[in-house]
Formats: structure tokens, sequence, C-alpha cells
């Protein structure tokens, strides 16, 4: 990892004036010390992208920019630099402005009247004013952009940093995390991409945006990365030669750089490409690529001449975020892998097809299986050195191909459970049917979307006599954040032993052909689940404890309780309320941080990893899961999605803050919260002068029914009250009995001034100390 520390000049200073797809639905995170309120936000970056070995200026857009002066990018090779910092006028600004224009104007015109003179030029009104050439300039882009009806005004835009990017020569290819830093938060992630082929930019149109359809003519040479933005109502028109024979891939990047907008319908930009000869005759189209938003259009070229490659919005929207990067050159393209996996400790020859490749077929060799990874990430090498990566499945069951003809039940191949079968929808209406042996609880499940093939699976087993024993199309997977049409097929069913069941396999949508690959998995239940864990990126202060949130994934009808353990952490480090029961699937926890933890030199992050056992139940041995870093992304205005980042950072900044004023008494670190009468906590103060009138806990997430309130005791000692509504039990909201969690409380202290005849009623300071560790807890009516 990488962090660069760059400070703001003078300059910045001087010229600165003064956020059926179903994934997951995530509720408020409780993480409450990492939310950025006013921390920066990251709404895009543009360009988005630099070619390998050279450096670029790119433009950052968002919102509360101003004091972000770091940058953390994963990876190596990769360096910044911030030029300046920018935001518009504000209408307030304007205003004000405009009205002392006016107000000197009036006041020229009266005095130069008295002397016989002219009416004032505007440049005299604007001296006489006290109105400098920049705020002038500033308040003519105000106009500008208030009388385009097409430009709605989005403070999470508003912002700009623009920033010198280099990358290394030997820099890794592909995309990087990058967020920016103000000292108190770390900005969400934007996708940088480091680039193989030379890359241009749109031609800029002029300072004061009018936007009119032109043909740019930025493209001298192909392969070429055109990056751009589209705007309300555009389209933008590029130029370039192309030969006779040439077998060109036009490939357009705009989910792969921004996948979600949140406020935006569908929820990202829709890109369109349309590719004319230079007479304006439509030569090829796309709107999408596969079950691909991002479109990919190949075509030969079938007389040497220009061609100009159209692409917009899909419905004309358009802002300063829908930002993409157009590749159009003879490059490789892959369309489909067959097969789609291997089974682990084994040997497979996997073929690909696409466009423009040299080597379309290599033999891979798969891990053990006690170093098995769901996904193996291959590369096979093209001529130039050019490498195309595309994932593997890797499995334990052994595998079969389907073989063909297998239409019909009486065609039917058979097979024994557990196994893969990897086969393929040939034609359209095409359908592969497999006689099952033996009984008992079988799951089938479809893997092809999710690898890359176009097939949206659709599942249906039957008896003997033909008659529907069970059926699935759509199986909702919610480990696949990105994805936003889930059409790899999921089915669960009780086979009765002795008697004859067939499993049918075809395409909902009623296509096929080669690239309409899948793998099919038939086997008993697995119970299993999946781990995500955010905020992705902390930064926190020695000493200081931070709420987490854990996402738990469970399939198979999985219900054990899970502990979370840090995995050879920094010294110090400690999750509290670790444990997730079984029948929740989101919880908030706390990490803690050494008080002797150093400040991190140049912002250089802590990489922390946690695991999941689940704690056996019925199974007997856990089950050890990682969880994986995201970023919760959201969608559309309502939905949000756990999208996986690279690693969990923590970076450590500045002094301890305020010391907690108590702690919790060893031994007390669970609560048996009581519905029908209040529970103690006890608190040990860390301080003799004490004061538990001033000292105050609210409890976070909220939870509905629980309050807190710091007591002195019969005992002389103190404690912290905690008392279960019983109304909130008895209309079945949030709490309920037998219910298990994690208190999060935070401590804060109220001091209130004398009154004076200046401040008869003065204002209550409070001082904020932070959360203590997270409490497990349960509810119950036992005393």
């Amino acid at each position: 990892m990488n962090v660069f520390r760059t400070v703001l000049s003078k300059a910045v200073e001087k010229n600165a004036v003064v956020f059926g797809c179903m994934i997951v639905l995530i509720m408020a995170s409780t993480a409450h010390a990492q939310r950025r309120g006013r921390g920066p936000h990251l709404a895009y970056a543009y360009p988005a992208g630099c070619e390998r070995g050279m450096s670029c200026e790119i433009t950052l857009g968002g919102q509360y920019l101003k004091n972000a002066d770091e940058f953390f990018v994963s990876g190596e090779g990769v360096s910044l630099e911030i030029l300046n910092w920018y935001k518009p006028m504000a209408r307030g600004e304007f205003t004000q402005l405009n009205r002392k224009l006016r107000e000197a104007e009036i006041r020229l015109k009266a005095e130069l009247n008295e002397e016989g003179g002219e009416a004032p030029s505007k440049a005299e009104v604007a001296t006489y004013a006290g109105v400098t050439e920049e705020q002038l300039h500033e308040m003519e882009i105000y106009r500008r952009r208030d009388r385009d009806p097409k430009r709605q005004p989005n403070e999470q835009l508003n912002e700009t940093v623009r920033v010198r990017v280099t990358v290394d020569a030997n820099a890794v290819l592909g995309k990087r995390e990058l967020r920016m830093i103000d000292g108190a938060s770390i900005s969400n992630p934007l996708w940088l991409h480091v680039g193989r082929w030379r890359e241009v930019n749109e031609s800029p149109p002029s300072e004061i945006v009018s936007y009119v359809d032109t043909v740019d003519e930025v493209v001298e040479t192909l392969p070429t990365v055109i990056n751009g933005q589209v705007m309300p109502g555009e389209t933008d028109r590029f130029a370039f030669q192309a030969r006779e024979g040439m077998k060109l891939v036009i490939q357009a990047d705009a989910r792969e750089v921004i996948p979600y907008l949140a406020d935006a319908v569908p929820g990202w930009f829709q890109a369109v490409l349309r590719l004319t000869d230079e007479t304006g005759r439509e030569v090829s189209y796309s709107d999408s690529f596969q079950f691909r938003q991002d479109p990919v259009m190949y075509f030969e070229v079938p007389k040497d001449g220009k061609y100009i490659i159209e692409i917009r919005d899909s419905l004309y929207r358009g802002r300063e975020d829908f930002v993409y990067r157009l590749t159009i050159g003879e490059i490789p393209f892959v369309t489909g892998i067959f097969p789609l996996g291997a089974p682990v400790d084994s040997e497979q020859t996997i073929q690909i097809r696409g466009w423009n490749l040299s080597n379309n077929r290599m033999t891979v060799s798969t891990m053990s299986r006690k170093r098995h990874r769901p996904i193996m990430r291959c590369r096979m090498t093209q001529s130039g050195g050019v490498g195309i990566q595309f994932p593997l499945q890797i499995g334990f069951w052994p595998e079969v191909f389907d073989r063909e003809p297998n239409n019909t039940r009486k065609e039917a191949q058979s097979i024994s459970t557990p196994r893969t079968i990897n086969g393929r929808i040939n034609y359209p209406g095409d359908e592969d049917v497999f006689k099952i042996e033996g009984g008992g609880r079988l799951v089938a499940e479809v893997a092809a979307r999710q690898l890359g093939s176009p097939l949206d699976s659709m599942l249906r087993l039957t008896d003997a006599d033909g008659n529907e024993v069970a059926f699935n199309d759509d199986y909702e997977d919610l480990t696949l954040a990105l994805q936003t049409h889930h059409a790899d097929s999921h089915l669960t069913a009780t086979l009765a032993g002795g008697r004859e069941h067939y499993l049918h396999i075809t395409n909902a949508q009623h296509d096929g052909g080669s690239e309409f690959t899948y793998r099919l998995s038939l086997h008993r239940p697995q119970p299993s689940y999946d781990l995500r864990v955010t905020p992705s990126n902390i930064i926190a202060k020695a000493g200081q404890i931070v709420p987490i949130d854990v996402f738990v994934m469970r399939q198979d009808g999985f219900d054990e309780d899970i502990e979370l353990s840090l995995m050879e952490p920094p010294e110090g480090f400690r999750i509290d309320g670790n444990v997730i029961p079984g029948n929740v699937d989101h919880i908030a926890m706390t990490l803690s941080l050494a008080p002797t933890t150093k400040v991190s030199r140049n912002k250089e992050p802590i990489q922390l990893e946690m695991q999941g056992v689940s704690r056996g139940g019925r199974r007997g041995n856990g089950l050890i899961r990682p969880a994986v870093p995201a970023e919760n992304m959201m969608q559309a205005f309502i939905w949000h999605h756990l999208v996986p980042v690279e690693n969990w950072n923590v970076v450590v900044d500045g002094k301890g803050g305020a010391r907690m004023p108590f702690t919790l008494v060893p031994g007390n670190e669970a609560a048996k919260l009581n519905a029908s009468e209040k529970i103690f906590i006890p608190i040990a103060p860390t301080s003799k002068t004490f004061d538990p009138s001033i000292m105050f806990v609210e409890v976070a997430d909220p939870l509905d029914g629980i309050s807190a309130t710091v007591v002195k005791i019969r005992t002389g000692g103190y404690a912290i009250a905690v008392t279960v509504d019983n109304a909130a039990i008895a209309e079945e909201k949030h709490i309920l009995l037998g219910d298990r969690g994690n208190l999060l409380l935070s401590v804060y202290k109220e001091i209130t001034a004398k009154p004076t005849e200046e401040d008869p009623a003065p204002t209550p300071r409070r001082i904020d100390y932070g959360y203590l560790p997270a409490i497990p807890f349960e509810v119950t009516n036992r005393r």
C-alpha cells in the first residue's frame, strides 16, 4: 500500500472560493465513530485512469474536500499530488455580490451625472464596488450554469480537487482503490484504472459550459482509450481512421468505473454505443453486452475510411459523475469460457472464446484441498504480451461433462451425488436433462452468471411421471454485490428413495450458444456462511474504541453462532462483542486500539484480518470463514450493496482524545437484560472528581426499547442502569424476549455554565469521550 502526503499550496488557498435488482438491503450502519458526516466524500474521478508509465491530471469531484490533503491508494507504483481545490460560487455569495454591484452602479451613476460624465462601464462599477475580476468570472460561470435547464445543482458534486497522477512504468495493470484523508476521516473509495493503451481525454468544452454535439478528433492511433464525461442531453462523438479488414473491439466502461450512483435511477450510467461511417450511416450499435450493462461491440472494417463512434446515456441523462472509458482497437476480448471451473488437486484444459485471440486454450493446475479457495484467478497471455484474465470456480466434488444428446428423460445422463457437471446450453430452446441416482436431501445449484456466462438458468426437478417436484429460476446470492440480476438458480428438495428423479436445466430467456456455459453442482445441503465487515477503512486515535459492523450471508439453513477473532493483530488490538448469534444477519461490535499504538507514518495503514468460526452446534467442528472488508454502496436511493474491497485498513492518527471518565468493571462484560426491572452494569471511575449527574450514555443503533443512564448505587459505587421497555416487547418492536446482541454505548459529559446577566440561559457544553467496549446482551424475563 502507498499513501502519499501532499500539502495545499498558498496558491490554492489564494484561489479558493470562500451520494428485478435485489442485492442486500442494509439498514443504517451503527459505526457512528466512522460515519463521515462532513468528512470527504468522493463522487467521481475524471479521467478515471492513467496510462502506465505516464503522468496525467485528474479531477476528483465530491463534497467536503477542501481539508483533505492526503491520499490512500492501493498497490504500488502510483503517486498523487494535489494541484488545487475549487468550489463554484454559491447562490448566497452570488446574490450578495450582485446586490453590491447594483448599489455601486446607482451611486457611481449619480456621482458621474453630477460631474456631467458618461455612464460607467461594467469594469468601472466592479472597481467601485470592490469586486475582483476573479469574482466577476465566477459570477458569469454561476449565471451560465443557472440558466442551463439541463443542469441540476448537486452539492455532492460541487467541489473539485485537481490532482497530478504519476504511474510507474512497471506498475501492475488494473483497478486501484483511491481515497482521500482529511486527518479525521477517510473518504469512500473510487476506482482508478492503470491502463496499457494510449489514453486521451475528450476535447474540453469552453470554460463556460455549452453543450453542442460535434465530432471530436482526439483519436490519432489505435488502440486508444478515450476518457470522457456525459452531461445532460449530450452525445459524445469521436472520429478515428480504420483500415479494411481490421477487427475492432469497442468497449465502454461506465459501471466498471462507478458501479453505483446513489441518486440516479436505475443506479448507474447506462451507456449506449453507436458506430457510423463518415456519411452518418449506422454500421453497428450496442446498449449492453450479454448480461452486462456496459456495452461492447465487435466490428470488422469493410473499407478504409473515417468512422465515428457515439456514446450517450440511454435516457439522455448526464452530469459530472457520468464518467466513461472508451477503448477502441484490435484488442483481445473474452466472450466465453469452458469449463467454468475444475476440482481441487487437478489439471484442466480451459478453452476461451472471443475476439482477437491468438491463444484460446490453456491448462491450469488447481490448488490443493488444504489451500482451497472458491475462485482461482487465471491469466492467459496473447500476442504482444497482452494478458486476459478470467475466474475459475474450484470445487471439492468429482466433476463430469454433460453428454449430448441429453434433451429428454429417455436420453437423460445418469448422475450420482455429490457431483459437479460442466455443461452448455448449445442452442436456443436446448434443455439438458440429468437422471439423479439415490434419494434424500438434494441441493442443486448453478454457477453461470457469477462466472461470466450469459446463461439465465432455470432448474426444474421432476419425478418419473413428469410431475414437477421443485422449481427455481433466480436465486438471490447476497455475496455478489455487483450483480443486479441474480440469474443463477438454486434448488433444494427431498428425493424419495427408490424412485427416479430428473433434473432439467435450460435458459429462461430461450437463448443458447457456445458461450452459454454452466456449472451444476449436486450435493446434500452444506450449511455455510460468508462474512462482510464495514467500514473497510478506519481512522482512529491510539486507545480509541470504534464501532464496526459485521454482516452474515447464511446458506442452506446455517443457523449457528459465529465467533470472530483478529488474525495476528498488533499488540493491544481487540474485538469486543465478537459473537454473532445464530438468528441474526448483522451485528455491531467494537474494535479497540491499544493506547500505545504508534501514529501511522505518512498515514501508512495497519492491515487487519478477521475470521469467523462457527461454534459447531450439531455439526461438530466449526466452519472458518474470512471477514471480507466491504464498502456500503447505495444504488438509486434505496438499495445498498456490500461491495468487497482489497484490504481492511486502520490509520492511526494523532494523539488520544479525552480520557474516558470510567471503565467497565472486569467480569461484567456481558448483560442479562431483564424485561421486568432495571439491570446494573458496574463501572469504575477513573477520576476522584467523578460526577454521575453530568455523565450520560447513549445507546447506539439505536435499539428501540432500551435506554441507559449513569447512576450511583446503594453500595456507594457507580453503574450504568439499563432499562428494557416492556411496551416495546409487547408491540413486537426491535427488541424481543430471547434476543441476543451487543449494546454499544457512547459516553459524553454536559457542563452548563452559571447563568449571567449577559447569558441567562447558557447552552450546555458537550464533551464526547467515545465508545465503551461492546457489551453482549440477552433479553430475558428471569431475575
